[in-house]
């Protein structure tokens, strides 16, 4: 439990610290904002992997009993959450987490402004139901409360960034996904980080059911469905 507590408090610094306009900057400043992206990458999948390897070596202990048709709130969450992530990562957002913070808003802003972290909140609200261990209630709420408070976070460094153009800039797009449309004050489209991301997504599903994630992770998302 230590070291999980440990891997847990590491990941939740790596995505909270540089995200301090401050320390981001200086880092940007001193690095380029290419090496950023790429080194930031880098330490958080490492931080990542450490934190699902000591979560995985906690013992097991029960807390409620696997049913078979909790296997579908994976099989339904999951492949929305991961399509968000990379639809949001892919897509120009000056609002939120992107790979391209530069430019008009790409066509997935007009779904939310804040992809990433709906992306994933799905995902890990997704796998806690099938996972009715402790060791995987502490991982996967632990993400869906860390996603779930970034939300707050990244709505003032959005304001922050865009001063006096936020009521304007804002008005297009919404934090609950498909708001801004449903009333009216965005239009929404598939564009290129769109289509990629749901090819992608289509791929990665197909080789996650396929054996992908037992060979990660030593768990078959179709077990429940095979029985």
């Amino acid at each position: 439990m230590p070291e999980f507590l440990l891997a847990f408090t590491a990941f939740v610094a790596l995505h909270s610290i540089p995200a301090v306009p401050r320390i981001r900057g200086t880092l940007i400043g001193w690095m380029g904002h290419g090496s950023y992206i790429a080194a930031y990458s880098v330490v958080s999948t490492a931080a990542l992997a450490w934190l699902f390897l000591s979560a995985l070596s906690l013992d097991y202990v029960e807390v409620w009993q696997p049913e078979p048709w909790q296997a579908w709130c994976t099989l339904l969450l999951s492949p929305i959450g991961l399509f968000l992530v990379l639809a949001g990562l892919f897509s120009r957002n000056p609002f939120s987490i992107s790979f391209r913070k530069k430019g008009e808003p790409d066509a997935i802003v007009a779904v939310t402004r804040h992809p990433v972290l709906w992306g994933f909140l799905c995902w890990s609200i997704g796998h806690i139901p099938p996972n009715g261990d402790l060791r995987s209630l502490l991982l996967f709420g632990g993400f869906s409360v860390f996603s779930a408070g970034g939300f707050l976070m990244l709505e003032r460094r959005a304001r922050r960034a865009f001063e006096t153009r936020w009521p304007v800039a804002s008005s297009q797009t919404s934090v609950i996904p498909f708001a801004a449309a449903i009333k009216g004050r965005a239009r929404l489209r598939i564009d290129r980080p769109m289509a990629v991301a749901i090819l992608c997504t289509i791929v990665l599903v197909f080789w996650l059911l396929a054996g992908g994630h037992a060979a990660l992770m030593g768990a078959d998302p179709l077990v429940f469905l095979r029985a």
